[in-house]
Parts: structure tokens; C-alpha cells; sequence
């Protein structure tokens, strides 16, 4: 049985590492923001949720990635 990725796992790997830069880019953007608009400022806790949001969907795309799935065509070896 051969274990190719398919175009969906690897472009789901692409968007991961997309994903994972955008989270650290709101860290990043949360952090030049703070001294002007504090913590208790809605920016903040946005800003905070979408880096929490980005980096979980960068988490379950890896793992869809990098998941074994088996190929279903019929008569495909069996190997």
C-alpha cells in the first residue's frame, strides 16, 4: 500500500506554517500595540484570540498533514 501525501495534506501543511506566522505576527502586533492601548482594551483581547485561533488551526492542520491515511481506490495493492 503506498503512502503518497495527497495535494489536500500537503497544501494543509502550507497553510499550517501560514497559520503559525500569522499567530506570531498578532503576538508581535499585540506587543507594539500594548503601550498605547493597554490590557483591558478590546485591540488587546482580539488580538490575544486570534493568536490563540491562528496557532490551533495551525496545530490541527499539522496533524492533518501529517496523518497516515490510507489510499481507498479500488484495486490498489496491498502491500
Amino acid at each position: 500500500m503506498k503512502k503518497n501525501k495527497s495535494t489536500l495534506q500537503k497544501s494543509a501543511l502550507y497553510f499550517a506554517g501560514a497559520s503559525f506566522i500569522a499567530s506570531v505576527g498578532s503576538v508581535i502586533f499585540l506587543l507594539l500595540k500594548l503601550d498605547t492601548v493597554g490590557w483591558e482594551s478590546p485591540v488587546s483581547a482580539s488580538l490575544l484570540a486570534s493568536s490563540f485561533f491562528f496557532a490551533f488551526v495551525g496545530l490541527v492542520l499539522v496533524v492533518i498533514g501529517t496523518a497516515d491515511i490510507p489510499s481507498f481506490k479500488i484495486g490498489s495493492d496491498s502491500d
